[in-house]
């Protein structure tokens, strides 16, 4: 099948090509390490989806969760074309030549990104026709609808007439009817019209709401879909009576969606709500037609929507992969993972569900998603109805659209408590949902607060003050994900539960300043960014450089969703010229170059894909003993290592101070990661990612944890039971 070349951004329009531009002398990054040290942000972005895609071939998946990632995939292209590349062609566009870690300016790094996004949908055509053979196989059909049995064609008129028909509103496209108005993603077909009774042409558009399925599963003992697209095309008669049909064409916008904060914004939630209707109508910046586009329909369509710095893909295959989620949902359980139920800590049970009593007698770590999530609903919602507490604060980044933690916030509101939620606006694309629930938390009496207009509140962090006798006890909860509880099933993170009094008086210092603006000082236990927790890692790591110039064992490990800060990279690279052994658990954008002779020979980097989304922070320093040891310094953070996150965010990172809770984020879930074999991609010098091979002893981090329970979950079984499972450096195959 041949794949039509991909439009490019026309890139002399936007700015002018020129060699990257040397620092500037004494500029603030200065410094001897080379443009050729990094990778490019957006590209190790793109590396990253590529190793998505692939898990879409990764036999070792069924077939339905093999389709998952396809979608998936496609879900992350459109993210990162309505944001990434937006936001790369309104720098070229106003000619800010501002360059990447590796000195490449906007319009330099489109060509490049232009190229490895023609590359990776080429990938994706070619899996989705893989995909389409396979699911045949195995008693799913997707069918364009041409050809189909007397019964089939009697139930897809009635179902069109009855369901799809009353919703479709055909506008014609002339001067007396304007050309409507396509939102983000939206996906419409043009028709090219001739009517029988005077021969006059005319081009019709069909713009397909979003809230209809796009793919529709036709009932029958056989499994058969077919597209929405294919289904409007078949009864096109029914929708143009009295016309002759000379040609269609599907289409999909996709528009810049990055919302801008101006500092002048005296309401921000008025701010917001005006700015999410903006985004709604952001200049296009792709636009998909399918091959063999009506050529009249297709010149009128380029010529309405303004398109001078869009790209133009005409495509062979599937358009928009993200609609692949609904094909799998099918109920097939013999073609998705064995359900998997997470285990609620036996430490919490042993206290009667009392997570008071529980945090009380020892801090505690649950790993999501293999410990269930409940844990935190019931810690708020004990919270919400215990009497004596008398106060609670609690950081809501993304929450969801069913959200229990909001419930229990209200419910503790109108029980009298005194509660203040701080809700960040600007998480993007949730903006709309976040402004819903602070409405709703407003009404029941909550005090919220938006936080910094310019910096997001990143940070997840409740704080619940309890009277307890003549005195006040505060407890916490730390976590490295978000409050969400469908995410909490797929994303793997840790939540942090302690009644530690300087973790309490460092918390309420912390949302002092969110609510207050009142900077921390003197914090005993806790980093905050921006004012602190890049000085404490560079702490950290200058401690490591220090052990290695005296002999002694200096090790750091890492895992992270992104590394891209380049005095961050800087520093590590530093360590590791100074024989500082650094091994790196970095999912996504990497745009540190490991392995390099003389640069970053002690540094190795590697991404785990798979079942679960890796999404918590682990911070580890070896502290003058070989790692792990008793005396590694151990943190979990809400923060990755970017620039965002280190200066332009609200962040924590967190001391694991408690032994049986150090050695389970160490010992357990950091360990586990470095030793997978079977999930795990290697990072190489040149940039590309080698999947690592199972060897002698595959290690699958991921049944790993299923099958094993947690060291600071398990109470009283951990006291009976010696044999708790323990991971050995031996099996690193990264050493």
């Amino acid at each position: 099948m041949s794949h039509p070349a991909r439009k490019r951004w026309n890139v002399n329009e936007l700015t002018p090509l020129h060699p990257a531009a040397p620092a500037s002398e004494g500029a603030e990054d200065a410094n001897s390490f080379e443009n050729e040290h990094f990778f490019n942000r957006e590209l190790s972005w793109l590396a990253f989806n590529r190793r998505v895609l692939a898990e879409a071939r990764n036999r070792d998946y069924p077939l339905l969760e093999r389709l998952r990632f396809l979608s998936i995939s496609g879900s992350n292209l459109d993210e990162f074309i309505m944001v990434r590349v937006a936001g790369l062609m309104g720098q070229a566009k106003r000619k800010i030549d501002e360059l990447s870690l590796d000195g490449m300016t906007p319009g330099q790094q489109l060509e490049k990104i232009n190229d490895e996004l023609e590359r990776i949908e080429r990938e994706q055509d070619a899996v989705w026709d893989e995909f389409r053979t396979e699911l045949a196989e195995n008693g799913i059909e997707v069918i364009d609808g041409s050809t189909v049995d007397d019964m089939t064609c009697s139930w897809l008129e009635t179902y069109f007439t009855e369901n799809i028909l009353p919703v479709l509103t055909p506008q014609a496209v002339d001067p007396a009817h304007p050309f409507p108005f396509v939102a983000n993603l939206g996906l419409g077909l043009l028709f090219n019209l001739k009517r029988k009774s005077d021969g006059v042409s005319l081009v019709e558009m069909v713009l397909i709401p979003g809230n209809l399925p796009r793919f529709i599963r036709i009932p029958g003992r056989d499994t058969k879909y077919i597209s929405i697209e294919n289904l409007i095309r078949r009864h096109a008669t029914l929708l143009f009576p009295g016309f002759k049909l000379r040609g269609d064409g599907l289409f999909r916008v996709i528009r810049d969606s990055d919302i801008e904060v101006e500092e002048e914004s005296e309401d921000l939630v008025r701010y917001f709500r005006s700015a999410i209707q903006r985004r709604r109508r952001g200049d296009v910046v792709h636009l998909e037609i399918e091959e063999g586009f009506d050529e009249e329909a297709e010149t009128l369509l380029r010529e309405q929507l303004y398109l001078a710095q869009a790209t133009v893909d005409e495509k062979s295959g599937l358009i928009g992969f993200a609609a692949l989620e609904r094909i799998v949902e099918e109920d097939r359980p013999d073609l998705k993972f064995e359900p998997y139920s997470p285990r609620y800590p036996e430490r919490i049970a042993e206290h009667d569900g009392d997570a008071f009593s529980a945090i009380r007698e020892k801090d505690i770590v649950i790993h999501h998603p293999y410990e269930s999530f409940e844990v935190v609903v019931d810690f708020l919602r004990q919270a919400a109805r215990d009497p004596d507490v008398v106060a609670i604060k609690q950081t809501l980044y993304r929450a969801g659209s069913q959200s229990p933690i909001i419930g229990a916030l209200i419910e503790a509101a109108e029980a009298g408590k005194s509660v203040t939620a701080v809700v960040e606006l600007k998480a993007r694309f949730d903006e709309e949902q976040n402004i819903h629930w602070a409405s709703e938390l407003e009404r029941s009496g909550v005090q919220v607060i938006y936080g910094f207009v310019d910096w997001k509140t990143h940070a997840k962090v409740s704080m619940v003050v309890r009277q307890e006798g003549t005195s006040f006890r505060t407890y916490c909860h730390f976590g490295t994900g978000n409050y969400h509880p469908v995410n909490a099933k797929v994303y793997t993170d840790l939540s942090y539960f302690t009644a530690d009094p300087a973790m309490g008086r460092d918390a309420a210092k912390l949302f002092n300043f969110i609510t207050g603006y009142v900077e921390p000082e003197n914090l005993e236990r806790i980093a905050v960014s921006p004012s602190g927790l890049r000085r404490t890692v560079y702490q950290l790591i200058d401690a490591e450089i220090a052990n290695a110039a005296k002999g002694k064992p200096a090790a750091i490990w890492a895992k992270m969703n992104a590394l891209a800060d380049r005095k961050m990279i800087e520093k590590l690279y530093e360590a590791s010229q100074a024989g500082v052994r650094i091994n790196l658990v970095v999912r996504g954008i990497c745009c540190l170059r490991p392995e390099v002779p003389g640069l970053s020979d002690n540094i190795t980097v590697k991404s785990v894909i798979g079942r679960f989304l890796e999404h918590g922070r682990i911070y580890a320093f070896a502290n003058g003993e070989m790692m792990p040891s008793k005396k590694s310094k151990v943190y979990i953070a809400s923060a990755d290592w970017m620039s965002r996150n280190l200066d332009r965010r609200v962040e924590t990172m967190v001391p694991m101070t408690n032994k049986t809770v150090r050695d389970q984020v160490l010992e357990q879930v950091m360990l586990a990661n470095l030793l997978d074999t079977e999930r795990s991609w290697r990072l190489q010098a040149d940039g590309s990612y080698e999947r690592l091979e199972g060897g002698d002893n595959p290690f699958n981090l991921h049944r790993y944890f299923m099958e094993n329970p947690s060291l600071s979950g398990r109470g009283g079984a951990l006291k009976k039971n010696k044999d708790v499972p323990r991971l050995s450096l031996r099996r690193e195959s990264a050493e």
